[in-house]
């Protein structure tokens, strides 16, 4: 007679300790036998291996209560889950930086800290990106992720683990959180709103500091080239009168031909061939009112091929040290990048990150740079082998905190908190406690909502659920997919920036954190600012614009470094009592601003949905009633997208105003209209 047997557990509770603020409950878990026999009933049996367990429960404040659970002796890959209630109706905010669904209910997602991906979605592209080099990517991979939610019933939790952690909202009267670990902690907040606890969680999280006042004086340009280059954009930004708060100039380590075309040295120091005059050229943008941003990530490259042009080379220096994160046998673990191999500095060693910490102060900081993107973060190797024997798939989630935690302590350190500001994309849970600035990472340069326009403004929402209050995108997107070299163009596969894509980008962008241009990853193949002259004015209006702004974004400031709130918001944030804000996804509040921008090509007019009140448009002046709240159709031809506020509104008032002196506002009332509400669909 053969026999099979499946084992689950018993548990049982033996313990209950109870302080004024905690309550511990221990018990053990009793492996149960299930013999069932080839013919005949199941006997189950009860005894042999037992596993202690223990959870303690307490309150940290009025707002939040943590959660310790413990299982002893768990297998080499332990688990544990969580099951939390849920209703069919319930959407789930937040979790990171989320970039293409905003309600994640019904959904599955991996909390890990991973490159999005290229299309995530857009077919055929995804197929052939993941056919060609598995980087298609998936619909909820994030680059800053977070085991973190807040649903439309003012429910939250978080996770205080690093480990890999999966939740399962797909079951529609629960939530299941499964985490990779022995010990689960976390902590569930309350809250009657969700301001309420976005304060709260930002406890846990950090909050992030006002940004510099110069930041947000103008456009940053991001741009290649060299000094020649910079000063001809220069003038010509000056010509048609445009703010400018920064040129942001990647490539002032020097650029190579690689297969995708031109990449940087990952050698964090400036290139003077590249650009000569470099002490002069700061001083002449500086004289005009624009600082120097630059660029470096946790990738350190050999660069003794171009030894001559070099002061240093870090790769070699971090290699003799013992700086750089390693395969098990101690070699350098190489990643490959198109055409080339870079290596990791190992974040785990404290003596790896005090000896960048002075790399950044001497060589970044030291060369002018007002600011820095510190780039990537979230490429940790599983299998590496790190300093201490840290876990490296324990310390992949935590590597994108201690690189932002590193480029903030940096900047401490040189006595410039406050004055420099650096843009991350990688992060977890406690980034924004490090982090002076979030960008959404590297989009499509086209407009769906899986990848391109349409997830740079669902990044800006999800990600203010979680502390991410200073964000913002690249004006036109990123990812180009023509292949360099292939002269067939393949439409369903070739994206490359359009004007109409570009002026869109330009219109959304000025109504976030910060105003920042990308040539993208193949600047030759995209529409530019400079491309004609009526390009060139739309975005020297829409600078204007953001400048102005300046007024409405400062209190935002203040709330995000007190209070954790983000600078976009998701109307449900400030509407939280109107039925109809939890379900929207197109359209943001920045202040008193209520913001539909226009996502589709082609369109001239959007829909949106404004709360009770009486709203102004802000190009116009022209109003609209809506005593009980409701959806309309308003007119945005290029250059107008819908923009309302309150009509007792100062800071707009003060916009206005501005923006009148400017000569920026329009004359030509828009048309505007009520339609029915859309259908209710989840993001």
């Amino acid at each position: 007679m053969r026999r099979t047997s499946t084992f689950t557990a018993v548990q049982t509770l033996e313990q209950i300790q109870a302080t004024n603020d905690a309550i511990v409950l221990s018990g053990q878990l009793l492996k149960r036998a299930t013999d069932r026999p080839s013919q005949g009933r199941s006997v189950e049996t009860t005894g042999g291996e037992h596993r202690s367990w223990r959870l303690h429960i307490s309150i940290i404040d009025s707002q939040q209560i943590a959660f310790i659970a413990d299982v002893d002796g768990l297998s080499s890959e332990p688990r544990v889950l969580l099951r939390c209630a849920s209703d069919p109706k319930e959407r789930f905010y937040g979790f990171g930086e989320q970039l293409t669904h905003i309600d994640l209910k019904g959904r599955k997602l991996d909390i890990l800290s991973q490159e999005p991906g290229i299309g995530r979605g857009v077919q055929p592209l995804t197929w052939f990106m993941n056919k060609v080099a598995g980087a298609g990517g998936g619909d909820t991979r994030s680059s800053a992720p977070a085991p973190h939610y807040i649903t439309s019933r003012c429910r939250s939790l978080a996770l205080e683990n690093h480990e890999l952690s999966r939740f399962d909202l797909q079951k529609p009267d629960r939530v299941e959180v499964e985490l990779w670990s022995s010990q689960l902690r976390a902590r569930v907040f309350v809250g009657r709103t969700p301001a309420a606890l976005i304060e709260a969680y930002t406890r846990l999280s950090g909050r992030m500091p006002p940004l510099p006042p110069w930041l947000q004086s103008g456009a940053i340009i991001g741009m290649q080239g060299g000094t020649a280059a910079v000063r001809a954009m220069a003038a010509r930004l000056k010509s048609a009168k445009t703010p400018v708060a920064a040129f942001w100039l990647q490539d002032w380590v020097g650029a190579r031909k690689t297969s995708v075309g031109s990449q940087l040295w990952w050698n964090w120091e400036l290139d003077p061939q590249r650009y000569p005059e470099w002490d002069r050229l700061r001083a002449e943008l500086e004289t005009a009112g624009a600082r120097v941003l630059s660029y470096i990530n946790p990738f350190l490259v050999d660069v003794s091929e171009r030894a001559e042009d070099c002061r240093r080379n870090l790769y070699q220096e971090a290699l003799e040290k013992g700086f750089l994160v390693s395969r098990a046998d101690g070699s350098a673990y190489l990643v490959k990048n198109t055409s080339f191999s870079a290596a990791m500095v190992d974040l785990a060693n404290p003596e790896a990150r005090t000896w960048l910490k002075e790399v950044i102060k001497d060589q970044v900081i030291g060369a002018g740079a007002s600011g820095w993107m510190a780039d990537f973060g979230e490429a940790l190797p599983f299998d590496a082998k790190l300093h201490d024997n840290a876990d490296a798939a324990v310390f992949h989630n935590a590597y994108p905190e201690a690189w932002a935690q590193l480029n903030r302590e940096a900047i401490a350190e040189a006595g410039l908190e406050g004055e420099v500001v650096f843009f991350v994309r990688s992060g977890f849970t406690r980034s924004p406690g490090h982090a002076t600035l979030f960008w959404a990472g590297d989009q499509l340069t086209g407009w769906a909502a899986e990848d391109g326009i349409r997830c740079g403004v669902t990044a800006l929402l999800s990600s203010g659920f979680s502390g991410f209050s200073f964000n913002h995108t690249d004006i036109g997107g990123y990812i180009t997919t023509a292949i360099p070299g292939f002269r067939l163009k393949i439409p369903f596969l070739d994206y490359r920036r359009s004007r109409e894509l570009l002026w869109r980008w330009i219109e959304l962008n000025a109504f976030t954190a910060v105003f920042r241009t990308h040539e993208g990853n193949q600047p030759e193949r995209n529409t530019q600012i400079d491309v004609d002259d009526e390009t060139m004015a739309h975005f020297a209006r829409f600078a204007r614009v953001y400048a102005a702004l300046a007024v409405v974004r400062e209190p935002l400031g203040r709330a995000a470094a007190e209070q954790g709130l983000p600078v976009v918001r998701h109307p449900w944030i400030d509407f939280p009592n109107d039925p109809i804000t939890p379900s929207l996804r197109w359209q943001f509040c920045l202040g008193p601003l209520m913001v539909a921008p226009v996502l589709d090509p082609g369109a001239t007019a959007v829909s949106l949905y404004l709360p009770a009140g009486r709203w102004t448009h802000l190009w116009s002046g022209e109003t609209l009633d809506a005593p009980s709240g409701g959806w309309f159709l308003v007119d945005a031809p290029l250059g107008q997208p819908a923009v309302f506020h309150p009509e007792a509104s100062p800071e707009a008032a003060a916009v206005r105003t501005r923006l009148a002196a400017s000569h920026d506002l329009s004359s030509v009332p828009p048309r505007m209209r009520a339609i029915p509400p859309p259908s209710d669909e989840r993001s």
